[in-house]
């Protein structure tokens, strides 16, 4: 680890927000907490911690929402559109309309990070995130939920995701524009960032339309220790020590993190050159300790002669994105808005 742990106490506090600082470390004291050293995790307690909201018909800052539940799987689907302008329609919610049938709605399929492991979709942090994509973006959104590890493990989220865009496509109700389609993105922070990109992939091989991916500091790794992980281990929240716990829950027992889970583009990986994959947007933190895996990504995304826009943010820690409260939170939703207009 670099520097004592009162050095990179200081470092964070540094470079962080307070509030911002305050809410991520609350966040590493508890995940601490909940992890056990077996490998096994206290779920009973991690859904105690996790301060969930309720969804709301009644447009909070011109935004509603409301929950659909799959009765075969228990997982939920939060949904989230712009509010009526006519105030009298509101806590009405009419599955029988298009979203448009003039203008191109986007349809941002998010899901949630967590390292596989924590959250949901009606988690406060990512329904408060949501409103604002929402709202920026002038989009629908559909909130993810995914079975979680370690009682879950590998392929059980893909599987997940991969339903939720075949429910969404489904939905007449948030089609729009004029060809009276459902005009997808795929969205997720770290290992919701990992998921969008293995989503987009059975899509591809599928032929399924997904227009673009929004990945913002996704989870990705692999065997061998790269420069960022050494330097930044343990300074900004995150120590190599825990990166390696979640793997080894999330992927098959006995795997290593060379699995293609894992190390996308990695020596065990098809790769997806010939595919028709979306367009991408890949945003890095850089004092991310994986943004060594991060940047091969997107390098592995243009060798394979894809479309990619890196957005480096050199001083953004994990979590930036939370608060609005930083000139990296306005450039990552600005860049968002423009990836996804109907017109890009």
């Amino acid at each position: 680890m670099t520097g004592s742990n009162e050095d990179n106490l200081n470092e964070s506090k540094r470079v962080v927000p307070l509030n911002t600082w305050v809410l991520i470390s609350n966040f590493k004291l508890s995940y601490n907490l909940l992890r056990r050293s077996d490998g096994t995790f206290n779920r009973e307690l991690a859904e105690f911690l996790d301060r969930k909201v309720p969804a709301n018909t009644i447009p909070v800052d011109g935004v509603f929402s409301f929950d659909h539940v799959d009765r075969s799987t228990g997982l939920l689907n939060r949904v989230y559109q712009m509010a009526p302008a006519n105030n009298a329609q509101w806590d009405i919610v009419n599955l029988e309309k298009p979203l448009s049938t003039t203008e191109i709605v986007p349809v941002i399929i998010f899901f949630h990070g967590g390292s596989f492991t924590h959250s949901s979709a009606n988690s406060a942090i990512y329904d408060t995130f949501c409103r604002r994509l929402v709202k920026t973006c002038k989009a629908a959104a559909v909130s993810v939920d995914y079975r979680r590890s370690p009682e879950h493990r590998y392929p059980c989220a893909y599987e997940d995701g991969n339903a939720a865009l075949k429910w969404v496509k489904s939905r007449t109700w948030l089609q729009s524009g004029k060809d009276s389609k459902v005009y997808v993105y795929l969205a997720g922070d770290s290992s919701g960032g990992n998921i969008v990109h293995h989503v987009a992939v059975r899509a591809a091989e599928a032929e399924v339309e997904v227009l673009g991916n929004i990945l913002v500091h996704p989870l990705f790794g692999g065997q061998m220790r790269t420069e960022s992980e050494v330097k930044l281990d343990g300074k900004y929240f995150v120590t190599v020590q825990d990166r390696d716990w979640y793997w080894r829950a999330f992927l098959p027992e006995g795997e290593d993190r060379d699995h293609p889970a894992c190390n996308t583009f990695g020596p065990r990986d098809k790769g997806i050159q010939g595919l028709k994959f979306p367009k991408s947007l890949v945003v890095v933190a850089g004092l991310d300790l994986i943004q060594d895996w991060q940047l091969a990504y997107v390098e592995g995304l243009r060798i394979s002669g894809q479309e990619v826009k890196l957005i480096f943010l050199k001083e953004a820690t994990i979590g930036f994105y939370f608060l609005p409260n930083n000139k990296h939170f306005c450039r990552l939703m600005e860049e968002i808005g423009n990836f996804v207009k109907p017109d890009c």
